[in-house]
This record gives structure tokens, sequence and C-alpha cells, in this order.
């Protein structure tokens, strides 16, 4: 039986059908969502879980009604600073992944000033996916390497997977043992697409407002059971 995966993932996906359910407009489920998010974190940190990576807004999010962006952003920003302290106590490190230059400049100034707050911590890493979606990232990466390639700082002979997942927003963390996503959509939306070749994942109908720790840890439990052999045989 394997232990804790060192990973997790999250395609949190639900808040809008929640807060239909109460006759509520969708930010009122986002709000609820972030609730769940600070009980993910403090459960993931305690359990000992290393990485733990969360969509929370994708290249497709900006399609959304103007109003709702301007909400969840306001809603992110609120978050950063209310939520840092408790972050710090709890020995949490803030990463970001995607591309946050579009954020706008009051959120990305504190996304920073969080990060900075909080790189000394040696707890769970926590990463926030924001503006982020996997084929952007691929084709970020792909410009970074054609540049070096035309700088003649590698040659296009160096090119291999290790590679080209050193030029992507991850590389600095490992590959996701486990992909948890929420509402029964059975689909990756977009998210750690070449990460997740060899992810387990674990699909529950559960939206995420109410997604606890109780489900959580099955969804640990699952990934236990599981035998990965990574294309070979055991």
């Amino acid at each position: 039986m394997k232990s804790t995966p060192e990973h997790v993932a999250i395609i949190m996906d639900g808040n809008g059908r929640w807060a239909k359910k109460f006759y509520k407009p969708r930010i009122f489920g986002h709000r609820e969502g972030i609730k769940t998010v600070k009980r993910i974190v403090e459960y993931a940190g305690r359990i000992g879980i290393k990485y733990l990576t969360l969509y929370t807004f994708s290249t497709e999010n900006w399609k959304r009604p103007h109003k709702e962006v301007e909400a969840l952003m306001k809603l992110l920003y609120d978050k950063l600073i209310s939520e840092i302290d408790e972050l710090k106590k709890n020995n949490v490190v803030l990463h970001t992944i995607g591309d946050i230059s579009m954020l706008p400049d009051y959120v990305q100034r504190e996304l920073n000033n969080a990060k900075e707050k909080l790189k000394d911590n040696t707890g769970l890493n926590l990463i926030l996916a924001l503006n982020y979606g996997s084929r952007d990232e691929i084709r970020r990466a792909i410009i970074k390497i054609a540049n070096d390639i035309k700088e003649n700082k590698i040659d296009v002979n160096d090119i291999t997977t290790e590679l080209i997942s050193s030029y992507l927003d991850t590389a600095d963390f490992p590959d996701p043992d486990l992909i948890i996503r929420t509402s029964g959509e059975m689909r990756l939306s977009n998210f750690l697409l070449y990460q997740s070749a060899y992810s387990e994942i674990y699909v529950t109908k559960t939206l995420w407002p109410d997604f606890d720790e109780q489900e959580f840890q099955h969804a640990i439990d699952s990934y236990t059971t599981r035998e990965r052999r990574f294309g070979g045989i055991k």
C-alpha cells in the first residue's frame, strides 16, 4: 500500500451550481468555495502532503461575465490579505502558476506580497493556478525554448521530455500524483495536461463548496489502493 501522495492537484468545480441550488448569485458559491479552500489547505498540511495545486482561475474564465470576473478578483485579493497570517502560522509556502501578468495590478501586488511573507516557511507548498491554461503554458514554454535555441543556449538535439518540463510553470514542482475533480465532470479542462501523464484521477459528484476533509481523505484512500506502473509491469 502506498503512502500519502506527495502532490495533489484539485479542479475545484461546482461553485456556480451550488449557488443555483439556493437561488443565489454565482459569487455566493465562490465565497463558500473559499471556505472549502481554507479547510482543505489546513487538512492537506496536517496529513503531510507536500504540494497542493488548486485550479483557481483558468485562461478560459475570462469569458465569464465581467461582473463575475471582477468579483472573483476582489475575492482573491481580500482573502490573500485576510488569510496571510493564518497561512504563515500553518507554515504554508505560496506559489503561483499561469500568466499572472494579466491579473489586475492590485492582485499582482498582493500575490507578490504574500509570496514574500511566506517564502521562509517549510510546510505545505500551496500552488495557485491563476490565469492558467495548460495549452498556454506549453505555448509559452515552446517560445522560451525557441528563443534559447536562437541564442545558442541550447541545441535542438538537447530537447528531451525532462528539458520541456524545466520550461513549464511547474518546473520547481513534482508532477501531481493525484488529480481530484469535484462536481462529477469527467475532463481535465486544460489543467496540467503535460504533467498529468501518469497522475491518478479521482472524480466526485460533490460540488466544491460541499467538499470536506472526509471526502478529501476518501480520495487519498482511493489513491493508496492503486498500483502505479507508469507503463511497465510489476
